[in-house]
C-alpha cells in the first residue's frame, strides 16, 4: 500500500509538477506588477520571462517550447524551440505553450486583462509534437462554452466560422435557453472586426469589446460565471493555442483557421504548408492532441477569467487558475505573499530575488 502513491504519480507527471506552473505564472504576474501603467510593456515582458525562466531553471522536467512568445511582435520572449527545465535523465518531457503576459498593452497602459498564462502538454516516447504550432502571425478563433457543445452533439447543425453572425447567434440563443438579445458577445475592437461587430449589434446582441488579452475573452464563454456566450476574433495565432488547452479542460471548443495579413504572408504560407491546411478549420484536439493538456493562469490585471494582483502593505494576493484535461478539475488558487520574506528565482540573476513591498 505505501508504494501506491509513489506508483500514481510515476505514471501521471501532470500531477508532480502542475503546481510549478502555477508557481511560474504567479512569479510572472508579480514580478511585471513594477512595470503596470508605466508605459513600457516590453519591460514589463521581459520581467515575466525573467521569473518564469528561473521557476524552471530548478524544475525536473524537460520541457520544449512549442508555442512560444515574444515572435509575434519582437518583444523579449521565450521563444520556439527553448528548453524549461532542468533536463536531467529521466525527467518526463513536455511540450509546452506560454505568453508571460497576455495583454501587454494593457499592462503599460494600467488596463484591465492582463494575465499570464503557461499551457503543456505530455509527450510519451515515440510520440510526435503534442501541440500544433501555427506558422501564421494571426488566425481567425470562435469559441463557445460546454452548453453549445452539448448541443452539438445532441443534433444542432455545428458552428462555423463561415457562416453569417446572425446564424451564429440563434444557434448559440437556441443551445443556451435564450433569446439572441441576452446573448454575450466579445470581440477584440480592432478595424478588422467592423463587420463582424456591425452584424453582432444589427443582431440585436449584446457585444463588449477589448483591447487585448484574447486568451481570457476565448476562454470566458466555457466559465460558467463569465456572463459572456460567445467569442469570436482574429488575433495571435499562439494564442489560439494557450486557449484550446484550456477548452481541452473545461469541455468548450474552438475553432481556428490562420488568417493571413496580407497576399505575401499568404503566399509564403502557401508554400509552407499548402493550400489544404491554410484553409482547414482546426478544432482544440487537433491543436493539442491526446489526453494530456495543463492550463494555468494568474491575473496580472482584472479580467473575466481571473482578479489582478492586490497590495495590501506589505501583502500581495495573487489569484490564479489551474486546469487538467485528465481530470476535467479547475482549481483557483488564492495565494497571500508575505513581500517581507517572498523570494522569486530570476535567471537573470541566478540566485533567489526579494521583491520590492
Amino acid at each position: 500500500m505505501n508504494d501506491a502513491p509513489h506508483s500514481l504519480t510515476s505514471t501521471d507527471p501532470e500531477r508532480t509538477v502542475e503546481f510549478e506552473f502555477v508557481r511560474a505564472t504567479e512569479n510572472a504576474a508579480l514580478n511585471s506588477l513594477q512595470w503596470f501603467g508605466r508605459g513600457d510593456k516590453e519591460l514589463a515582458d521581459a520581467a515575466a520571462c525573467d521569473a518564469i525562466y528561473g521557476v524552471f531553471d530548478l524544475v525536473d522536467i524537460a520541457g520544449e517550447v512549442v508555442i512560444g512568445e515574444g515572435i509575434k511582435d519582437n518583444a523579449p520572449g521565450i521563444f520556439l524551440g527553448e528548453q524549461l527545465g532542468t533536463w536531467r535523465q529521466g525527467s518526463a518531457r513536455f511540450d509546452i505553450a506560454l505568453d508571460p503576459i497576455d495583454g501587454t498593452t494593457n499592462i503599460a497602459g494600467g488596463m484591465p486583462n492582463a494575465i499570464s498564462v503557461m499551457a503543456a502538454s505530455e509527450r510519451l516516447a515515440g510520440e510526435d509534437r503534442a501541440m500544433k504550432n501555427i506558422p501564421s502571425f494571426y488566425s481567425a478563433k470562435l469559441a463557445y462554452g460546454p452548453e453549445v457543445v452539448h448541443a452539438i452533439t445532441s443534433g444542432m447543425d455545428p458552428l462555423s466560422l463561415d457562416e453569417p453572425p446572425h446564424q451564429l447567434l440563434a444557434k448559440v440563443a437556441k443551445a443556451l435557453g435564450k433569446r439572441v438579445n441576452d446573448v454575450v458577445v466579445v470581440t477584440l475592437n480592432r478595424p478588422r472586426h467592423a463587420d463582424f461587430i456591425r452584424a453582432v449589434r444589427e443582431a440585436g446582441a449584446s457585444l463588449r469589446l477589448i483591447t487585448d488579452g484574447d486568451i481570457t475573452a476565448a476562454v470566458s464563454p466555457s466559465l460558467a460565471d463569465s456572463g459572456v456566450d460567445l467569442f469570436y476574433g482574429i488575433g495571435g495565432s499562439p494564442e489560439g493555442i494557450l486557449t484550446a488547452a484550456a477548452m481541452k479542460a473545461l469541455g468548450g471548443e474552438m475553432l481556428l483557421r490562420m488568417w493571413p495579413r496580407d497576399q505575401a504572408e499568404r503566399t509564403a504560407l502557401l508554400k509552407l504548408v499548402g493550400a489544404h491546411e491554410l484553409d482547414r478549420i482546426f478544432t482544440s484536439s487537433d491543436l493539442v492532441h491526446g489526453n494530456s493538456a495543463l492550463f494555468c493562469a494568474t491575473g496580472i490585471s482584472d479580467s473575466p477569467l481571473l482578479p489582478g494582483v492586490r497590495l495590501f502593505g506589505n501583502k500581495a494576493v495573487t489569484h490564479s487558475v489551474l486546469m487538467r484535461e485528465r481530470s476535467r478539475t479547475v482549481r483557483y488558487i488564492r495565494a497571500v505573499h508575505d513581500l517581507r520574506h517572498k523570494t522569486i528565482h530570476l535567471r537573470s540573476k541566478r540566485a533567489e530575488s526579494r521583491l520590492q513591498s
